[in-house]
């Protein structure tokens, strides 16, 4: 993460970013050398971030017991230095947003599956009334026994919203204004 404390999000900012995004990647070591995985992603109520993976993937046997980060990354721009407008001597940068979760990755049994697949349906399902419940049964335990389910207990976040904090307060409105329409604008609106 980057070193200017003026960027580091606390925990609870760090929480709520991992929660709104719902994607991010889990690195680790296997025997092959690091790995990293894709994976949708919902926090428990105890913390724990759980998320599932197929259960073919080459790395879901090496996630058990092990220690994993976790990274999510936001949205990011390129803020060239005449945004500024602040005199030859800026340099250009990248303000982005970006949590990683460090910690300690456990197998989920069937109902934690569910309760996973559940928890992300409720979150992030726009059509009204779906649920796993309306599938052909055979259908959905054909599709929960092609996954497995797994949860990271957090031992560490570590969150960066490098939003040019350390600018002065009319530099920062004129790269806001820049970026009003591009995702990151909503987030620097707000810092």
């Amino acid at each position: 993460m980057h070193p200017n404390a003026a960027f580091r999000m606390d925990e609870d900012a760090a929480r709520a970013f991992v929660a709104e995004e719902g994607f991010g990647m889990v690195f680790v070591s296997t025997p092959a050398g690091p790995a990293m995985l894709q994976v949708p992603v919902v926090a428990g109520t105890d913390g724990a971030l759980r998320f599932h993976v197929a259960r073919g993937n080459r790395v879901t046997p090496h996630l058990d017991g092990a220690t994993a980060l976790f990274v999510v990354q936001g949205p990011h721009a390129y803020i060239p230095p005449h945004w500024y407008a602040a005199g030859p001597d800026e340099v250009p940068t990248w303000n982005y947003l970006s949590v990683e979760v460090e910690g300690t990755v456990r197998a989920l049994d069937r109902a934690g599956l569910r309760d996973q697949l559940d928890a992300l349906t409720a979150t992030f399902e726009s059509e009204p009334g779906w649920s796993m419940d309306r599938m052909n049964p055979n259908k959905a335990e054909a599709m929960m026994h092609a996954i497995l389910a797994f949860e990271l207990v957090p031992t560490a976040w570590r969150g960066t919203a490098k939003l040019s904090q350390n600018k002065p307060a009319e530099v920062r409105a004129r790269v806001t204004a820049r970026l009003a329409d591009h995702p990151l604008g909503r987030w620097m609106r707000t810092a």
